[in-house]
């Protein structure tokens, strides 16, 4: 046996027993979930993320749906190197609307939930890490740029929900040209 995959089993378990009061959007429907969104709102309580914040834009991405349930998600972030493409591989949970994937950054296994959407508008989505602590990050996604203030309000109270700080839930200004092309 593996030490590796014995030590991902016992995080995932962890995670999962942790966010076991977290329920994905009831009836999940991945092909209606798929296409363009932006990231117009994130909030993220590590400590690490501080100095960066500031730097945050609003951020595009595509959501393709595999036939196998699973999700490839690409996104264009903006850096100080410039406009970034970033590919994330989803495996799709026995749960509808949760995934996980592994981060070759951290080295470790995180759990995503759609945890509300309406497809055609918003869509509040959990991402969960544990990592010498617990880290939680709530995004809301949108459609396009403008999102009504209801949906933003449903955002910040999930965040706070969540025990994130106030002052970690940013709705940061798009991003200038990323990608160039606009899509």
């Amino acid at each position: 046996f593996n030490m590796g995959s014995i030590r991902v089993a016992v995080v995932m378990a962890m995670v999962m027993m942790v966010h076991a009061d977290i329920k994905p959007q009831k009836d999940f429907n991945l092909q209606r979930f798929g296409g363009k969104w932006y990231r117009v709102g994130l909030a993220y309580d590590s400590p690490g993320f501080l100095p960066y914040r500031a730097l945050l834009t609003a951020s595009m991405g595509i959501v393709t749906p595999l036939p196998n349930g699973n999700v490839n998600l690409t996104m264009w972030e903006q850096s100080p190197a410039g406009c970034l493409t970033k590919t994330y591989h989803y495996e799709a949970t026995s749960v509808p609307g949760q995934f996980s994937y592994f981060s070759l950054r951290h080295g470790i296994v995180k759990d995503i939930t759609v945890v509300d959407t309406n497809y055609t508008e918003y869509a509040i989505v959990l991402k969960n890490k544990v990592f010498n602590r617990e880290y939680t990050q709530v995004a809301l996604y949108a459609r396009s740029l403008k999102v009504k203030n209801e949906v933003y309000q449903k955002y910040k109270a999930f965040a706070l929900s969540r025990h994130l700080p106030r002052d970690s839930i940013m709705t940061p200004p798009p991003a200038e040209n990323c990608p160039a092309n606009g899509y």
